[in-house]
């Protein structure tokens, strides 16, 4: 298939390469430089121009206005659409918005898909992405086997929106869960205990988690390289607060986890990996959970 492919960053780059590696043809654009792995993909200048040249345009971008500015903006996606043609985004983004950029698509004669993802650059890199899917079954049956060159657990989950609402519930999760792990490790480390050892230990019981597994060792080895930045992550349990709030339902965790990942921004280390919410704990509990070696802030 022809298929565009807007945004290019530490998560576009990756599956670009993974769907071009299957035999589609890419065209591409994006802010940043073309990584080499894509050179052979037709580069466009505007995204009006992606969707007149694709059958299948695909967004992986930061966050709601650029999306909206990327579909909807001069010489955006939708003036350059035919009917019959597909966009997915593939971005996590606000699912209010996302039903009525859909709409908006829709309008066009085009279908639309929601399709957020979890899993990080080694889930991009690896093929092996979570794909949370909202919008028509025959569009996701259609889309099916480009997902299925990026990732693993695919999951049609509902209507248009219905995939970035599971992205958001994700986000919680694993915000939650990287708070729990950092408070733990931060607790046995003053204690006097060895955090790496308490971590192995923990792995073979109930409280066994991939938050554990990966971002336990993050916080103890000190890689806060970004595979997921805090800024994002931010992002998304903004959105998550947001909808709560429209919705009368109260996020005291997510509200708890926000707030740690604010004090990490103030500190600059927004950019940081998101398993340096450790970070703001050790910071209150004057005590890191291991001292900082040759990576340090991953900077």
């Amino acid at each position: 298939m022809k298929i565009g492919f807007i945004g290019l960053g530490i998560m576009g780059a990756p599956m670009a390469q993974n769907l071009m590696q299957a035999g589609h043809e890419m065209i591409v654009r994006t802010r940043s430089k073309v990584p080499d792995a894509l050179k052979g993909a037709t580069v466009c200048k505007t995204n009006a121009e992606v969707a007149r040249a694709a059958e299948v345009v695909i967004l992986m971008l930061p966050d709601t206005p650029d999306v909206e500015q990327v579909l909807l903006g001069e010489e955006g996606v939708a003036s350059g659409l035919a009917k019959g043609k597909l966009v997915i985004d593939m971005s996590s983004i606000s699912p209010i918005d996302t039903k009525r950029f859909a709409a908006k698509i829709n309008e066009l004669g085009c279908d639309y898909l929601d399709a957020p993802v979890s899993g990080g650059e080694v889930g991009a890199k690896a093929a092996s992405l979570t794909i949370m899917v909202g919008g028509p079954e025959p569009a996701f049956e259609r889309a099916k086997p480009l997902f299925e060159k990026m990732g693993k657990n695919i999951t049609l989950v509902g209507g248009n929106g219905d995939g970035q609402t599971t992205k958001v519930a994700n986000q919680i999760i694993v915000a939650l869960n990287i708070a729990a792990v950092g408070e733990a490790l931060v607790f046995a480390s003053k204690a006097g205990a060895d955090p790496a050892k308490v971590r192995q230990a923990l792995m073979g019981g109930f409280a066994a988690s991939r938050i554990l597994e990966v971002h336990g060792e993050r916080m103890i080895k000190r890689t806060f390289n970004p595979g997921f930045r805090i800024a994002l992550h931010q992002k998304d349990l903004s959105l998550a607060l947001a909808g709560a709030r429209s919705m009368g339902v109260s996020l005291p965790q997510t509200a708890s986890a926000a707030q740690l990942m604010q004090s990490c921004a103030a500190h600059g280390w927004d950019q940081l990996d998101h398993s340096a919410l450790v970070k703001a704990l050790e910071q209150m509990a004057a005590h890191p959970v291991a001292p900082d070696g040759e990576q340090g802030d991953g900077e």
